[in-house]
């Protein structure tokens, strides 16, 4: 979305954005994990579920900002990556504390759920088996997709850098736009 005038810059969108649909996947899919694997009313049951969903809401939160604020969508998309950081230790403390191993990044399970993430339709119920698979099993596949999904929020904020650093905040859009509407009339 942006304005007729072109002051806004384009916003939204976000449903396109790899890394939006990679942190609903983790969001529902830690739903699952909590509701089978940790004790309701806890207090880790909680803090997972919620990190999981400020990754999800504070990229389109961001997408949404970046109509005025480059800065504001990078300040969301670093909360959405920070809060999966969160998300990833709680399921390493989970493994840990139940004495599960964790698959190196190389492993054949490691690679077996980053190639099929490639290959995930969107809107596609529990693309991971995250309803069927043994608490190890869950744990790890969520690790691989919340350190996937970190990746592409990386790469996200990279390139929010690189346009920032090429294009200007709001305020000096407000400015050129003011100035060259100023010299036509």
């Amino acid at each position: 979305m942006a304005d007729a005038e072109g002051l806004r810059l384009p916003h939204g969108g976000y449903r396109r954005l790899r890394s939006w649909q990679s942190a609903e996947i983790v969001y529902d899919a830690t739903v699952v994990f909590c509701d089978r694997f940790i004790e309701r009313g806890s207090r880790t049951r909680d803090q997972m579920i919620q990190a999981a969903r400020s990754g999800v809401q504070n990229i389109a939160e961001g997408s949404m900002a970046a109509a005025t604020s480059k800065k504001t969508e990078m300040t969301l998309t670093s909360v959405a990556r920070g809060s999966l950081e969160e998300l990833l230790g709680d399921y390493r403390g989970y493994l840990r504390q139940r004495e599960l191993g964790e698959w190196d990044s190389n492993s054949a399970e490691a690679l077996a759920v980053r190639a099929r993430y490639k290959s995930i339709a969107r809107g596609q119920k529990d693309p991971y088996g995250v309803r069927d698979a043994d608490a190890g099993t869950a744990a790890n596949t969520l690790i691989c997709l919340v350190q996937q999904t970190s990746y592409l929020l990386g790469r996200q904020l990279e390139a929010l850098d690189r346009q920032f650093l090429d294009e200007g905040g709001f305020g000096e859009r407000m400015f050129r736009l003011r100035r060259e509407r100023n010299s036509r009339e």
